[in-house]
C-alpha cells in the first residue's frame, strides 16, 4: 500500500487502530524520538483550476514529529493539535521504511479500513444527493 493511501485511512478513519500499532512497536523495538511532537504552520499549497497555476491559500497549525527506528527515519504530520496520532505515523512510516515483519500485520488491518472508509465516502455520497436540487424540476 501506498504511503499516502496509507496515511490517508489512518488520518480519516484510523487513529484509535494507529495508536495502537504504535505502542506495540514501542514494547517490541527500541523507538529514538529525534524530535518529540512539535507544533508548527505550513503553508497550504492549491492549484487554481482557470489557469492551473499554484498558489497558497493560507496557513494551518500542524504537529510533527520525527523518530528512528533501527537506521530507518519517520515522519509522522498531522493537522492540529494531535501529538499521539503524529507520534504513531511517526512510527509507522518508519516501520514501512525498515521493512519490518510488523508492516504485513498492518497491511491487513489497512486493508479493512480501506473498506470502511469507502463505505463511508459512500455513505457521505448518498447524503449530498438526497439533499442536491434538481433545477430542471424548478422550471416555470
Amino acid at each position: 500500500m501506498k504511503r499516502n493511501l496509507r496515511t490517508k485511512l489512518l488520518i480519516e478513519i484510523g487513529r484509535h487502530e494507529a495508536i495502537q500499532f504504535a505502542k506495540q512497536i514501542l514494547n517490541t523495538y527500541q523507538v529514538e524520538e529525534i524530535q518529540p511532537p512539535k507544533l508548527g504552520l505550513t503553508m497550504i499549497k492549491i492549484r487554481e483550476s482557470a489557469k492551473q497555476s499554484l498558489f497558497y491559500i493560507g496557513e494551518v497549525l500542524i504537529t510533527e514529529t520525527k523518530v528512528k527506528i533501527q537506521a530507518s527515519f519517520g515522519i509522522g504530520i498531522v493537522i492540529e493539535e494531535d501529538e499521539d496520532l503524529s507520534r504513531a505515523l511517526a512510527i509507522i512510516d518508519a516501520v514501512y521504511k525498515e521493512n519490518l515483519p510488523e508492516a504485513a500485520i498492518l497491511d491487513k488491518e489497512l486493508e479493512e479500513l480501506e473498506v470502511k472508509y469507502h463505505q463511508k465516502q459512500e455513505q457521505m455520497k448518498c447524503s449530498v444527493e438526497r439533499t442536491k436540487v434538481n433545477f430542471e424540476t424548478m422550471k416555470i
